[in-house]
């Protein structure tokens, strides 16, 4: 019988981002349920959870669902706080760093990865993820890869620099979520990528740093199905939440009727029902008839809230 409180990671295993956060169940050492979903739409068993949420990974606990890694990885924070994600009390520095290799590394990867093999990727997911906000097709990639190039050796260049004093991980003697969204790219790199794509993005002065982040591992994964966790979410209800502020910096209230909406990829909206935030988090309360009522919460940062 599965424990209505357990971890339910729900993923894919080439996704970038989700490997970010299979990294830290491994430094925390967790046990988890892993549930593997398409890598592209239709996700008929994902979306009644997520209220029509499509980006990967997400995470439930019962009938609660966290969207987007910045989310998740504090929800594993405040549930296992040791060993730390952020360590050395550097929480909203690590946070910040975390955002600039999501918006600067990344994409520059994703894009010599997309040049290198993107005549190898069958043209319905080079035309989904096209419409997602990703394109993959060389036609599309192959004209501004110099700038990849160019601009991802810069950002490289930065980590390798960070590493020159021989600390181990970027914040120093331990890992952090930094390293982990850091690591993802390259390992998006070299693992779809291969020889070719490593040839062109050269990664000096990042490989002894690659291989101790690897060596992190995945934690104590547990195979569940996609109906299993269905069938979880049906059966709990949502947590009551704690309204750490009620008053938004845009006039929100709570009980508002609203749309969340990503601000950069994957930007199908999701309605529902305010019933908490703070300034890092909201929480909106939706249900069908799959799963019943469920809350979705997301992270301030990166996502358009409005009135509906």
């Amino acid at each position: 019988m599965s424990d209505p409180a357990e971890l339910i990671l729900h993923h894919y295993s080439t996704s970038t981002f989700s490997e970010r956060v299979r990294l830290a169940m491994g430094l925390k050492g967790l046990r988890y349920r892993s549930v593997a979903i398409p890598r592209a739409m239709p996700k008929p068993d994902l979306l009644p959870l997520t209220g029509g949420y499509r980006r990967t990974p997400v995470l439930q606990i019962g009938a609660d669902i966290w969207c987007d890694t910045l989310l998740i990885l504090r929800k594993l924070e405040t549930l296992h706080p040791s060993p730390s994600l952020y360590p050395n009390g550097d929480a909203s520095l690590v946070r910040a760093l975390v955002w600039w290799a999501d918006k600067s590394i990344f994409p520059h990867a994703l894009g010599v990865v997309a040049t290198t093999v993107g005549h190898s990727i069958p043209p319905d997911f080079v035309a989904e993820r096209k419409a997602f906000g990703f394109p993959l097709a060389p036609s599309d990639v192959g004209p501004v890869v110099y700038r990849h190039l160019q601009q991802g050796a810069t950002h490289l260049g930065w980590l390798a620099e960070m590493l020159g004093d021989g600390r181990p991980f970027l914040m120093g003697e331990y890992p952090s979520a930094f390293d982990f969204a850091a690591y993802g790219p390259l390992w998006l790199l070299k693992n779809q990528g291969g020889a070719e794509a490593e040839r062109r993005f050269v990664l000096a002065g990042l490989e002894q740093w690659y291989d101790h982040v690897r060596a992190i591992g995945h934690g104590r994964p547990e195979v569940m199905t996609a109906q299993d966790a269905l069938d979880v979410a049906s059966k709990a209800e949502p947590m009551t939440t704690v309204i750490l502020a009620d008053a938004d910096p845009s006039g929100l209230e709570l009980g508002t009727t609203v749309t969340v909406t990503p601000d950069d990829t994957g930007r199908d909206p999701v309605h529902g029902t305010l019933v908490s935030a703070d300034a890092q988090e909201l929480v909106i309360s939706t249900a069908n008839g799959r799963v019943g009522t469920v809350h979705l919460h997301f992270p301030r940062a990166g996502f358009d809230v409005v009135a509906r």
